[in-house]
């Protein structure tokens, strides 16, 4: 009888079905295993498993043979990845507003396959990190190994950006108009990745949401602002201030002036309702816990912010802003 095309590759099916089927908690008889060979359209005889299975460990595969009642089974022991620090990984995706939805899921099917179905099924979990928004631009990961090349090259890049409007939509800053700056780092700060960059034209350094960057391309010549950035301090330059303090979830009525619509939609997502009031403001319903940091992200943001309702987060406002000018003896 003719062998198949497929027995030249019994070893790598074999490692297939061990690693898919297998774990601490499930094994496999090696009639059991040569029903899963057969799957494949493999024979597999009793004594060539053996050798098949020696071999394995002999390239560096934990295979782990037992004795369970009247059987003989085996399974893969120790792996690349523990299953706590796959669960770490997914938990790790699953939070990240970087990563959109779409790559989330394949990014998690990809950590999947490095470990058995069994355990698979452990990391198809949910991880509820305070109604998280996800990044609404695919391009942002390709945009990072962009910006990284750049780097390595020590070239400018150009790049068109964009800004959320009122009506929810990204437009083009600056008309379209391209901007071109030289790359010196990237820094993932408050779930977002930035770029920091040397502006020639404007001889400062500024920073740029990557997931709003357009059009990324390198360009040929060398980077400038490297004496700026000798004496540069990255962590003081991204440090920002929003803890989770806990507080006492409410919905709280904002007006916001129409350049901020950018804020609000990063802050609270795409699907916060938006009702413009003249042509310089809108009015928003968050929920939010009040807390002092809530309090401190609306101060922040200057005569651009005013809460307009519950009255008691109002009177709450004009109680720190009281303190704040008791403090720096202002009248």
């Amino acid at each position: 009888m003719a062998k198949s095309s497929n027995q030249k590759l019994k070893l790598l099916y074999l490692l297939k079905i061990l690693s898919e089927q297998t774990d601490d908690g499930h094994s496999m008889t090696l009639h059991g295993i040569q029903s899963a060979l057969q799957a494949y359209d493999i024979s597999a005889e009793r004594k060539s498993l053996y050798d098949d299975i020696e071999a394995l460990r002999n390239y560096g595969v934990d295979v782990i043979g037992e004795s369970k009642g009247k059987s003989y089974e085996y399974h893969i022991g120790e792996r690349q990845f523990e299953l706590a620090e796959l669960k770490l990984l997914v938990d790790a995706v699953q939070a990240s507003k970087f990563i959109t939805v779409k790559k989330s899921a394949q990014l998690i099917k990809k950590l999947e396959g490095l470990t058995s179905v069994h355990e698979a099924r452990q990391l198809q979990r949910q991880v509820y990190v305070a109604d998280r928004i996800k990044t609404m631009n695919e391009s942002i990961y390709y945009n990072v190994d962009i910006l990284h090349n750049a780097i390595s090259r020590n070239v400018k890049i150009r790049f068109q950006y964009t800004q959320w409007t009122v009506n929810k939509e990204l437009q083009m800053k600056k008309n379209g108009e391209l901007y071109e700056v030289s790359p010196w780092a990237l820094s993932w700060d408050n779930e977002n990745y930035y770029l920091v960059a040397f502006d020639t034209a404007d001889a400062i350094i500024k920073h740029y949401r990557v997931d709003k960057m357009m059009k990324l391309v390198l360009t040929e010549e060398g980077r400038e602002g490297r004496e700026f950035f000798e004496q540069f301090n990255m962590a003081s330059y991204t440090r920002k201030m929003f803890g989770m303090y806990h507080g006492t979830e409410q919905t709280v009525k904002i007006q916001f002036a129409n350049e901020l619509a950018g804020v609000v939609i990063d802050r609270f997502g795409k699907d916060v309702y938006l009702r413009p009031v003249d042509g310089e403001h809108f009015v928003a319903h968050v929920k939010v816990a009040v807390s002092r940091q809530f309090i401190a992200w609306v101060i922040g943001l200057g005569k651009g912010a005013k809460i307009l309702a519950p009255e008691a987060v109002a009177e709450e406002m004009k109680r720190t802003v009281r303190e704040l000018a008791a403090l720096y003896k202002l009248t």
